[in-house]
């Protein structure tokens, strides 16, 4: 296994907002389905804090190019431009990088699987991402609590 410093996960945004029940239910709330963005973030943000896996959400976007996001607690987040989709932009991601570092790909698209594990990452679905995630926080509920 490789050092958690070179382990990558990219997270399919909308794939996964659309497979846990309480962001599908965020996300279909009309003018504030941003809020099932914020919580994904906000959810993966705490995810990288407590295992050092670094995070990567892709989502589609609507501008002109691809715009990358650097949050400051270290939560990439790209937007694909109108011309491409979130599956592009992680199937050049892993393309580039699978030889370097050690990626996870966390999506329900089964073609985008296929894709992406041809190229050398390792796929797992939304709900193995919830369940990774439900650990991160009920370990960090435990420190906090010890």
């Amino acid at each position: 296994m490789a050092d958690p410093v070179t382990q990558f996960v990219i997270v399919d945004g909308h794939s996964v907002i659309h497979a846990w029940e309480d962001l599908r239910r965020l996300h279909q709330n009309g003018p504030r389905r941003y809020l099932a963005r914020e919580a994904l973030l906000k959810r993966l943000r705490l995810y990288q804090d407590v295992t050092g896996v670094r995070v990567v959400v892709v989502f589609d976007g609507v501008g002109s190019k691809v715009t990358d996001e650097r949050e400051s607690a270290g939560v990439q987040v790209f937007y694909a431009n109108s011309g491409r989709t979130a599956d592009s932009v992680i199937e050049r991601l892993v393309a580039r990088y699978a030889c370097t570092y050690t990626i996870r790909v966390a999506t329900a698209d089964g073609m985008e699987r296929d894709t992406v594990e041809a190229f050398g990452a390792v796929c797992v679905s939304p709900q193995e991402l919830k369940f990774e995630v439900e650990r991160a926080e009920a370990d960090l509920g435990r420190r906090l609590k010890g």
